[in-house]
This record gives structure tokens, sequence and C-alpha cells, in this order.
């Protein structure tokens, strides 16, 4: 009567395995190394590095468990709904020369020792900063409009918004925002990673040096951890491609260099915000 099926109605999410966790915590960490690694040479590596009796069936369940597509590099999430409006890429050839001129976002898959959580971040493309983040046991859209609407209100809004062109970041609720502020709207082609990279350098460092030596315990600890290294790559982690200079130092120079003086009188209000911005960050 109300045109439900019965399996559906009975359907109880199964936890995974001590088993699985581990292997989808190796895909996950070669994945990062090499984002070109699909289901074929995942399991092919598995199977002859790791010792794991496991076939390409099995690698590619867990695969897309974690969000990640097999044979092209570019997390699963880059698949819109077909309702959703698509955009083009407006990055090629551009000249980003300030902050607050791009904005870039992506969502990627973080292990912990007994689960995962998905991780959404927004960071300004000039100085790498970044502006928000949230963490969520699933990859529904709300988190996701979450931190877009926390680094609208804690950093203005910026001329450009690039995403990839995932189902979360292509929805009515993600998009609006974007178009009440008359922010333009570009999104990566498909399957191509490379143009949203700067995001993917920061997910490679965030786990390499924060994510995989802790193994966090609880979505708590995650949670925290996560906070304090995004907190450290923001005002102490030294960057070569910027000179050396802290994402932190880029940003908020560039923000007073254009932003902050306009007819010849300092704009304090720009300044009290840059003070309070990281408490409220650190939230995530």
């Amino acid at each position: 009567m109300l045109g439900i099926s019965r399996s559906t109605l009975y359907y109880k999410k199964t936890d995974v395995n001590e088993n699985d966790l581990e292997i989808m915590k190796l895909i996950d960490m070669q994945y990062t190394k090499y984002p070109f690694y699909g289901s074929r040479r995942m399991k092919e590596w598995l199977v002859k590095e790791k010792r794991y009796k496991v076939n390409r069936k099995h690698i590619r369940r867990l695969m897309r468990r974690m969000g990640l597509e097999g044979l092209a590099p570019k997390p699963n999430t880059s698949k819109p709904k077909k309702e959703h409006k698509k955009y083009p890429y407006l990055l090629k050839n551009l000249k980003i020369d300030r902050a607050n001129q791009v904005w870039a976002t992506d969502l990627t898959y973080i292990p912990m020792r007994k689960g995962f959580v998905y991780l959404v971040a927004i960071i300004d493309w000039y100085s790498r900063y970044v502006l928000s983040w949230r963490i969520s046991n699933t990859m529904e859209s709300d988190f996701c409009v979450d931190a877009l609407n926390d680094a609208l209100r804690l950093h203005g809004k910026p001329e450009i918004f690039n995403s990839d062109q995932g189902s979360q970041f292509t929805s009515d609720d993600f998009i609006d925002p974007l178009k009440e502020n008359n922010i333009q709207i570009s999104m990566d082609g498909k399957g191509r990673w490379v143009d949203n990279v700067f995001v993917e350098r920061l997910w490679r460092s965030l786990k390499w040096e924060e994510v995989y030596p802790k193994c966090y315990d609880t979505v708590l600890e995650a949670k925290a951890g996560i906070s304090a290294w995004l907190n450290f790559f923001n005002h102490e982690r030294l960057h070569q491609s910027l000179n050396y200079k802290t994402p932190a130092e880029i940003y908020q120079n560039s923000l007073q260099s254009t932003s902050t003086i306009t007819n010849g009188v300092l704009d304090l209000k720009n300044l009290i915000k840059l003070k309070t911005q990281e408490e409220q960050l650190m939230v995530g």
C-alpha cells in the first residue's frame, strides 16, 4: 500500500568488520599516494605486497563504500545526480593573485581504528588557508553546507567558488548560498582531480602527518586531532610554495593590502574578524 519494498523496510545497516576496516585503511593510504589506482591495481597490490586473499569484487565494494572511484583519479563523490546542474570550470589560465578571489572545496575519507568518517574542507586558493571544515559519518550534503556557511560567515565571500561535480556540491542546498551571494560557480571537469590539486595536497599532508600515525579511536578524538593539525597547517607549517610563509600570513597580508584600506581609512572591522575567526574555526 505504501509502495515500499519489504527489503527496504527491514534493512539494517551492517557494521564493517575489522578485517575490512584494515583493508580499507590500506586502500586509503595507497590511494592517497597514487590516486590513479583503481580496483584492479588495488587488488593486485594488496595480493602481492600485503599478502591479502581478496578478489576485485571485494575491493570494488570497499572502494565504493569509501567513496573512491575505480579506474579514475577522483572520489566517487564526483558523480552528480542527474537532476543537478553542472557548471563550467572557470580557473583555466586564470591569474589568482589575492585572497578571497577563489575558494575551493573537496571531501575525503578518514579511517579510524574501528570505523571511519568523512571530512570536508574549504580553502582559499591563493593562500592555501583552511577557511572552515566539518566531519560527518555519511556523505550527505548537510555537513558540506554547514562548512560553506561557516566560511561565508567568518571570511566574507570569494569571487569564484570551485568544487568537483559531487552530488553534495551540485545540490540546491549548497548552490543556493553561492547564488544568493553572487559568487561565480566553477566545477572541475569529470575525472579531473588535478583541477582541485591544492585540496588534494592538503589531504595528502593531513593523512600522512596526522591521521595515519594517530589512528583515532573515536570521532571526538578524530575531530580534536584534525582541528589541532589544521591550526598547525594554517599558522605554523611553512610552505615552500609560499616562500616559507604560513597560509595565515599570506591570507591576512593579502586582505590587509587589498581590503582594509578604503579611501585612506583603515577598515578595523576586517582586522577584528581576523583575530576571532580562528577560535571559531577550531570548533570544526
